[in-house]
């Protein structure tokens, strides 16, 4: 028993040193000799247990989303929050991976692995639930129901991802306590601005 919790403890930091070298590196900066070095193992036990690069940043990202807190898949029913609800998850339990994509965006790795193929999903399925919204009247006919998915994640993301050019417009770190109260307040007003109460619409059509 000794020995299996000894190897579950060793890739354990094994995989916390590799997710910090991942996030702050992207794919092709992060180096194993670095994950070895700050795991305090050697780099011939880190291919004893994943195969490689790609199957070691797999693990990573599983790993990741497991650890997540329970709060995060706790989505709101009004679709009026869903943007500030996305907010709160990408910069209090999402940050590092949210700043990952976009290394991954710069890189464009061109093979195609499960986590990836797993973020297409999630994204294709937000905006499957910005056609159901405008199905339901929450989103004026006269918007892409596509589009407004992309341009909500684009609110939800950007102050992380660009933390410095937030800082220089607002004066606040994307992580200060502060901004994050101000912005999760400017999303709800968007989606109040941007969504069309169900009941609205009825009335209008009756008109």
């Amino acid at each position: 028993m000794g020995e299996i919790r000894n190897a579950e403890r060793t890739q354990k930091n094994i995989l916390e040193a590799a997710k910090r070298e991942f996030f702050d590196k992207g794919f092709k900066g992060a180096r194993i000799e670095a994950i070895a070095e700050n795991a305090g193992v050697k780099k011939q036990l880190i291919y004893h247990y994943f195969k490689g690069k790609a199957e070691l940043l797999e693990a990573v990202l599983a790993y990741s989303a497991t650890s997540e807190p329970e709060w995060v898949s706790q989505v709101p029913d009004d679709p009026l929050h869903i943007a500030e609800h996305r907010f709160r998850v990408n910069s209090q339990a999402r940050a590092d991976f949210i700043k990952f994509s976009a290394w991954e965006a710069l890189e464009a790795r061109a093979e195609q692995t499960s986590w990836n193929k797993g973020g297409e999903i999630a994204l294709q399925s937000y905006a499957s639930y910005w056609k159901a919204q405008q199905e339901k009247g929450m989103v004026p006919p006269d918007l892409d129901p596509e589009l407004v998915a992309l341009a909500l994640t684009a609110l939800t993301t950007y102050p992380i991802i660009f933390s410095s050019i937030t800082q220089i417009m607002t004066g606040f770190e994307s992580t200060d306590p502060e901004f994050q109260a101000r912005w999760s307040a400017f999303l709800t007003k968007v989606s109040e601005h941007l969504l069309t109460p169900s009941g609205e619409t009825d009335s209008l059509k009756g008109e």
